[in-house]
């Protein structure tokens, strides 16, 4: 796959509550995407904020009550820029992606599996994107 658009792409990272504002990912998704060659250290949460519905092209939930959120919040002409990022999903029948928080190692490599494969088919929905 052409990963020239690469440069041309802004990604960042926003959540629907405010509860860890500053704060660095959980230590326990640090040290498995670590695992994986993903280096989380240097993300910090933030919220939402209006301005990131003019501003990006996609918004990607990760479960039904954090798209709700963003939905009721969403102006209406930006409404059909919200997506799950389980829609991008190849093979595995996926619905969401989990929260893996409470539950043990494997709930952290369950969610890195689906999001590295998500993350595949939006990267095909994005150059379809740039071809169109």
């Amino acid at each position: 796959m052409d990963r020239k658009l690469l440069h041309k792409v802004k990604i960042d990272s926003a959540g629907t509550h405010n509860f860890h504002p500053d704060k660095p990912p959980d230590e326990r998704s640090q040290a498995h995407a670590l695992k994986r060659g993903y280096d989380l250290s240097h993300l910090r949460a933030r919220p939402v904020v209006d301005s990131d519905f003019e501003q990006f092209d996609l918004l990607l939930t990760m479960d039904w009550d954090n798209r709700a959120l963003l939905e009721e919040r969403c102006p209406a002409q930006h409404l059909h820029k919200i997506r799950g990022l389980a829609e991008f999903l190849q093979i595995s029948q996926a619905p969401v992606i989990p929260d893996p928080y409470y539950g043990g190692d494997q709930g952290f490599e369950h969610v890195l599996d689906l999001i590295e494969e998500a993350s595949e088919g939006l990267m095909k929905f994005v150059l379809q994107k740039a071809q169109a």
